[in-house]
């Protein structure tokens, strides 16, 4: 499909190139042609150069428009054709060129630095088609929370119908790319909603229109009888505009969020919102939010405009030229203060939740997007009955030709004890189990061909930071961690994955600490998995046959070659690769 689409808008642009480069050529004529009519009409003095000259100013404005309106359909074409190249390269394998996300790393989240969501090559980086700094923001904390059953529901809903409409997803995207914005300009304008502006005087504002109005009959009556005093008055009205404008150049700056292109980030935002507002959905979730943006006076998106155009008029301060004749006139700044200042009375509130609702689409056209690109991926069905369980389950992030699928169900025992040798895929699997239930919490389809879930917190101890940075040793790290799970389990269950925990201890502490914790784990009613390498841990399920069980991953000797098929076994790990790979090598 993305090979198609490409084609497709090659031959567009194409011709919208064809089409740009001529009014563009047609623009530079009507230049020249103004030109030489101004050049003639200085020479010849004749009225109908005027005439003339007026026609080709108007011709070349609207040709100006029609071009700038060409430039934007060529930029969208443009970052399609981007869009679906890249897609392209990157289910080829060729290209991971996405965000990753790695500002989010938090090394004390319950499962986020071990399960590897964010960070090179992360779940992150593979589902973020986010272009706005609110939507990676929104896609990101949807990695990090636990969403209930009902939320879960409409997210699946919601994805599901913008999976099956690519050009619609993309459209969007290739929108959003048309203007970057930031995280460093979004907290401003984060903070300007939120900061009160204190109103104008009534006194300021019935000055702010009666000095323009003396100045323009003061102006009219000069012109009129030819009276110098009319004059004077006109310039003093001139001069006393201006200190006026200077009484409020101060706030005037605080009022345009020391931002410059603040401007045409809201413009780009207010496109962005349009065509959420403009759009036909079926699912409940997309609807909610497309009412949330329709159900003021007037939409959201004309609003966001609104305030652009505000903000655009404001930023033209800067100009030297115009600025002291706009306001030695009209006070124009001043009025335009008024407007920003009484738009923030009525529609700041709106603001911050109309771009929480531009994030939340684009986190859902993010997670969409991974659908369409793995359509054998299921949805889980959901329960409350504490089931939970996978079929052909595997780890979204490795490659599908080579991966291998395993069934698991915790159904039947709620915790299991997972042995098998170095290299024989515990590790793996554990986080398979990590990333799908995180995947299942966020409404997006798992890498497995059918999963029921009960969607619980995702607890995690497979991997830890550098202690040495913070002076605790790797034990006390490890204990540090445990405690931290046992804390959330004092609240609600959850779905817990351990991964040959206290290696910071002797081989006897370490057992007997491990079964302690499996013992105290099942007390909690807690489901999941622990992996170990002492077999003795596994005789604890005969004292819990009805809440332990024992899985396995093994490894075979093939020709004298260690070989590993990470299949998923019921009992105990049998084979042992080390003492053979140690000979092999001539270690021992």
């Amino acid at each position: 499909m993305y090979l198609q689409l490409q084609e497709q808008y090659k031959s567009q642009l194409k011709s919208i190139t064809t089409k740009y480069n001529t009014i563009s050529l047609f623009r530079l004529m009507v230049a020249v042609l103004f030109l030489i009519n101004a050049y003639l009409a200085i020479d010849e003095y004749q009225n109908y150069h005027f005439y003339i000259g007026f026609i080709l100013v108007a011709i070349f404005i609207a040709v100006m428009r029609y071009h700038k309106s060409i430039d934007t359909k060529k930029r969208l074409t443009e970052n399609l054709l981007k869009i679906n190249k890249t897609e392209w390269e990157y289910l080829n394998q060729q290209k991971l060129p996405f965000e990753n996300g790695s500002e989010y790393i938090d090394f004390k989240h319950d499962y986020a630095y071990d399960l590897d969501i964010f960070g090179n090559d992360s779940l992150f980086q593979h589902l973020n088609r986010t272009a706005t700094f609110i939507g990676k923001k929104t896609l990101a904390h949807q990695l990090l929370s636990q969403k209930g059953n009902n939320q879960i529901l409409e997210n699946q809903q919601a994805i599901q119908e913008l999976a099956q409409d690519i050009t619609w997803r993309q459209d969007f995207a290739a929108q959003a790319h048309l203007s970057s914005d930031s995280k460093k300009l979004y907290q401003k304008l984060e903070a300007w909603s939120t900061a009160p502006s204190a109103p104008i005087s009534k006194f300021m504002q019935a000055l702010s229109w009666i000095t323009p109005l003396l100045f323009v009959v003061a102006i009219t009556t000069y012109f009129i009888t030819n009276h110098y005093v009319y004059l004077s008055i006109s310039s003093f009205i001139f001069v006393f505009n201006l200190g006026i404008l200077g009484n409020f150049f101060k706030r005037i700056m605080l009022e345009n969020a020391n931002s410059e292109s603040i401007d045409k980030t809201l413009l780009h935002y207010s496109n962005l919102l349009s065509k959420i507002e403009k759009s036909t959905f079926t699912a409940r979730y997309l609807i909610n939010l497309q009412k949330q943006l329709l159900q003021e006076d007037k939409p959201t998106s004309l609003k966001i405009k609104k305030l652009s155009d505000l903000f655009g008029r404001l930023d033209s301060i800067a100009n030297l030229v115009t600025t002291p004749v706009f306001n030695g006139t009209f006070l124009f700044h001043v009025h335009t203060l008024k407007a920003l200042i009484d738009w923030k009375k009525k529609n700041a509130t709106q603001l911050i939740n109309a771009l929480e609702i531009m994030g939340e689409i684009e986190m859902l056209n993010s997670l969409a997007n991974f659908s369409y690109n793995n359509p054998e991926y299921a949805f889980p069905k959901l329960n409350t009955t504490y089931d939970v369980s996978f079929k052909n389950l595997s780890h979204p992030l490795l490659n599908k030709k080579s991966s291998v699928v395993n069934d698991v169900d915790f159904s039947k025992e709620n915790f299991i004890i997972l042995t098998g040798s170095n290299m024989s895929g515990k590790s793996t699997f554990l986080r398979s189990l990590g990333v799908n239930m995180v995947l299942a919490g966020t409404g997006a389809p798992v890498c497995a061909s059918e999963a029921t879930v009960h969607p619980l917190k995702v607890l995690v101890s497979m991997r830890l930071s550098d202690s040495l940075s913070d002076s605790t040793s790797y034990f006390f790290a490890e204990i540090k961690r445990l405690k931290q799970i046992m804390d959330n389990l004092q609240n609600e269950p959850a779905f817990v994955l351990l991964d040959e925990i206290l290696r910071g201890t002797n081989s006897d502490d370490k057992r007997n600490g491990t079964i302690e914790v499996i013992k105290k784990m099942i007390a909690k009613k807690v489901i999941g998995a622990i992996a170990t390498h002492d077999t003795e841990v596994c005789l604890t399920t005969a004292q819990y046959p009805n809440q332990l069980s024992n899985k396995s991953f093994e490894a075979h000797i093939v020709n004298d070659e260690l070989f590993f098929d990470y299949k998923l076994r019921d009992g105990i790990c049998q084979n042992k690769s080390a003492t053979f790979i140690m000979k092999k090598w001539g270690v021992i």
